[in-house]
């Protein structure tokens, strides 16, 4: 079964950071998730503008970064200058006036057009704008933090979604507290992609490689 892995930066070792890059990606990883915080949209400061220039030096895989910030329109040229044709940038529907207007701006540059959506954000209020992303990445957790456990409702959201993609040409992507038990039950009904972090990936005491590798091997 075919389905994407994202390495949640986030959770990476700053230590070694060139060294968790080029492990991740020589182990399989399919594309880097880059959660930047402004401690206002969200209550926490995460990923930089400088983590995510290095990142995309360091590797050729895919950038997915995922805007947690206030009216991102007016900053969005700074990461999408930052970026190659074909990353994914995210932005929350809320934290714009005109969310739209920005989502133009990701096309326009080359980039893929993306919406996060919160737990508390609901399919109805965000209709309009799945006519105009391919990615839609579902909060599992309440943005902000690692760590965090999942909230069950949000699954309800997810089979509300899988309804509609194909119609409307977009793709599901899972962000937050992503277990095996999750990609078991989700990947097989038709979520693209999920992020991994500290419950999957990192702090596991074995490669990158050995924990891609038995992910992808996961019995369906």
């Amino acid at each position: 079964m075919q389905f994407d892995l994202m390495a949640s930066m986030m959770c990476a070792d700053y230590g070694n950071l060139e060294r968790e890059v080029k492990e991740l990606d020589g182990g399989g990883i399919d594309s880097f998730h880059i959660d930047i915080m402004d401690g206002r949209y969200v209550p926490n400061f995460a990923m930089s503008l400088n983590d995510m220039r290095y990142i995309a030096k360091t590797t050729e895989k895919p950038l997915d970064v995922h805007l947690m910030i206030e009216h991102p329109n007016n900053r969005i040229h700074l990461f999408l200058d930052n970026l190659r044709k074909g990353d994914t940038v995210y932005i929350h529907p809320e934290a714009e006036y005109h969310p739209s207007t920005t989502l133009q701006s990701i096309i326009n540059a080359g980039m893929v057009p993306g919406i996060a959506i919160n737990p508390g954000t609901s399919v109805e209020t965000v209709m309009e704008m799945l006519r105009i992303v391919k990615k839609v990445l579902v909060m599992s957790v309440n943005p902000g933090n690692a760590g965090q456990m999942y909230l069950p409702y949000v699954g309800k959201k997810i089979t509300k979604l899988l309804a509609i993609k194909e119609d409307m040409e977009f793709e599901i992507y899972w962000d937050g507290a992503c277990s095996a038990d999750k990609i078991l039950e989700y990947a097989p009904k038709g979520v693209a992609g999920f992020v991994l972090g500290t419950t999957l990936l990192f702090g596991k005491g074995k490669s990158y490689g050995e924990t891609l590798n038995d992910i992808r091997e996961l019995h369906f």
